[in-house]
């Protein structure tokens, strides 16, 4: 079996992110992989049923140049070029699939935080890139700084 040759990382860009890029990192390194960083924004319109009464797209597109700068900081050191730097705007799992089959993915890392209950029956973006990947996916169980 041969190693993988195109990693496609997703990122929340929370704190935790960090441990998922290393794992991801470490695979690239291994098996001689490029890696791609996609960061998905839902709309600030689906987050609230599209009933504001003001226009959001100045907020969203902050929100999308503060996540490429973290994109561009968080790719420092590890050789992935701007162009493999992704910032989309859509829901997560549906855009990170079509971003690992676009690009010609073999293997998608993301980040799970192994929640229970309540959090656990309404699922997850790991869970909904799990569930219909065209390629492998690997769920990195991270852990927050208080654990």
């Amino acid at each position: 079996m041969s190693g993988y040759k195109n990693i496609l990382v997703g990122l929340d860009l929370s704190v935790e992110s960090s441990q998922v890029l290393a794992r991801a990192s470490d695979i690239a390194a291994c098996s001689g992989a490029q890696m791609s960083l996609a960061h998905i924004i839902e709309p600030l319109t689906f987050a609230y049923g599209g009933d504001i009464p003001m226009d959001l797209s100045e907020v969203q597109e902050q929100l999308q140049n503060q996540a490429r700068e973290q994109l561009r900081k968080a790719s420092q050191g590890l050789n992935i070029p701007e162009e493999r730097q992704y910032v989309v705007l859509g829901q997560p799992a549906t855009e990170i699939h079509r971003l690992a089959e676009e690009s010609g993915c073999d293997l998608i890392v993301i980040g799970s935080h192994g929640r229970h209950g309540l959090a656990l029956l309404l699922g997850s973006t790991a869970n909904g890139v799990l569930h219909g990947a065209g390629c492998d996916v690997l769920a990195v169980r991270v852990h927050s700084p208080s654990e």
